[in-house]
């Protein structure tokens, strides 16, 4: 019976036409089942939350009694993301629907804290600077990971379209491949144009009618141009107030592959970037940057060097994101078809066999590079063996979840498909599984997001002085690479 009645709480979900309609389903399942008990308990063994419902208690009192100053001590006391367990990836695994009530509380009213700081007039301008810089420094910054998919981009899609309909996209977004395509449709535009780029009525290629043409280079280039302004890093930027990073690898050897942004090469153009990102070695040839000069001219950037496929290297770049910008909280979108056997979202409590597979591609990692390094001198000899290895190998040790995973569920696909330009069926689907998959994440990344993004519009508040013209994101950008 229990198993019956989970099946048909699966099909409900399954059934629901928007987010809306399932978080209303989502939350009836909890309150039918009990775990929305659960929700409105305090009490768990993975966080303190006697420390948490103190906090709570003593920020609401404080804000009661209108004592800003208190506010900030209090907060200066602590202000990071997982402050008393409050981040274990277990408590948001009971419910269908968000996690402890008493979590969503606390982070609710941190939230309304920092507002009422940064509106006070009792404290200084620079207190304010400093504080927030502080408080950003130590919370950290989220950003969204889109990995490298060919075809399968659309499913990035739809994971962004429900990130962005709820209001939780960040501000930090990284592409490879196919997910630099995704990535860079949303850091050009403004944020209110973002929906109107995301209708899959106008992401089809109105040619394909269902034969799945393999892209040539040339189409690449001319499908880019329909979808991407012929922008660089720095002007996007000035434009959506988004951070756009591509993932580029290098053709040549001896060379590292490269985090293209604003800051790291600002005026680097942004679709041959993405050409480059999305040049799969063997199959499409190796693509040089281009930048746009002084004088608004388009010129070779770095015109001795090729690159290729980003997602060969840095397909999920962490920790070049955490150098760069302070990230420490990294949401997944992986729809890679390479990566998906080694793609386990190990933050979740896995069934059975899922812990065996995960310990059985463990294991085969470990004896794929004990014998990488057995066979090394042999395959130096034989060239294209040993590129094709070393290929092997970066694809394989490579990390591809974060904290917040939204993995393309398994589903098997025609070969044909990955590298095609897809009809509008298959473009639909991907979509929609792109958007049902993100759903039951969208709370995790509500809450655990709500306070960097809190600092993050207060802080460019700060630093604009009230202005949110191009200009001054512009200045805030320079600022920070100084």
């Amino acid at each position: 019976m229990l198993f019956s009645s989970s099946l048909s709480a699966d099909a409900e979900l399954a059934r629901a036409p928007d987010y809306a309609a399932w978080s209303k389903a989502a939350q009836a399942l909890d309150a039918r089942s009990g775990t929305q008990n659960w929700r409105d308990t305090d009490e768990s063994k993975h966080f303190d939350y006697k420390a948490i419902r103190a906090r709570l208690e003593r920020l609401k009192a404080l804000s009661a009694a209108g004592d800003v100053k208190g506010l900030l001590f209090v907060l200066n006391e602590g202000i990071h993301g997982n402050i008393d367990g409050m981040g274990h990836e277990r408590l948001y695994q009971k419910a269908r629907f968000g996690t402890k009530i008493l979590i969503e509380d606390y982070v609710a009213e941190v939230v309304a804290a920092l507002h009422k700081i940064a509106a006070a007039r009792s404290i200084g301008r620079e207190e304010k600077r400093d504080f927030f810089r502080r408080a950003q420094h130590c919370y950290g910054r989220s950003a969204l990971l889109l990995s490298g998919s060919g075809s399968f981009l659309f499913f990035h899609v739809g994971v962004v379209r429900a990130l962005w309909e709820e209001g939780v996209l960040p501000s930090i977004l990284s592409g490879a491949s196919g997910g630099s395509i995704v990535a860079a449709m949303v850091c050009t535009r403004a944020d209110a144009q973002i929906g109107s780029y995301l209708d899959q009525r106008k992401l089809a290629n109105p040619a394909v009618r269902g034969d799945h043409r393999r892209l040539a280079a040339d189409q690449i280039a001319a499908r880019l141009a329909e979808l991407i302004p012929d922008l660089t890093f720095q002007e996007a930027y000035e434009i959506s107030g988004r951070h756009l990073n591509v993932s580029v690898a290098p053709a040549e050897k001896h060379q590292n592959g490269r985090l293209l942004n604003a800051i790291t090469a600002p005026n680097v153009l942004i679709r041959e970037a993405v050409q480059a990102s999305c040049a799969v070695p063997g199959v499409f040839p190796p693509v040089m940057l281009m930048a746009r000069d002084d004088d608004g001219n388009r010129v070779p950037y770095q015109p001795d060097r090729r690159w290729v496929d980003g997602s060969v290297t840095h397909d999920i770049p962490t920790k070049r994101l955490e150098r760069l910008y302070g990230v420490n909280h990294h949401i997944v979108s992986q729809a890679n078809p390479i990566a998906l056997p080694f793609a386990t979202d190990t933050r979740k409590q896995m069934a059975p066999i899922e812990a065996i597979q995960h310990a059985s591609m463990t294991t085969f990692k470990a004896w794929l590079n004990a014998n990488m390094v057995i066979f090394q001198k042999p395959l130096e000899m034989v060239p294209p063996l040993n590129s094709l290895a070393n290929l092997a190998r970066s694809v394989i040790n490579q990390e591809y979840t974060g904290d917040i995973n939204i993995i393309r569920p398994p589903k098997f696909w025609s070969p044909a498909k990955i590298l095609s330009d897809l009809a509008q069926d298959d473009i639909d689907e991907l979509i929609d599984i792109g958007q049902r998959t993100a759903w039951p994440k969208v709370e995790m990344v509500r809450i655990q997001t709500a306070i960097s993004r809190a600092l993050e519009t207060i802080l460019a508040k700060i630093d604009r002085g009230g202005d949110d013209g191009p200009g001054h994101r512009a200045a805030a950008l320079k600022k920070a690479v100084r």
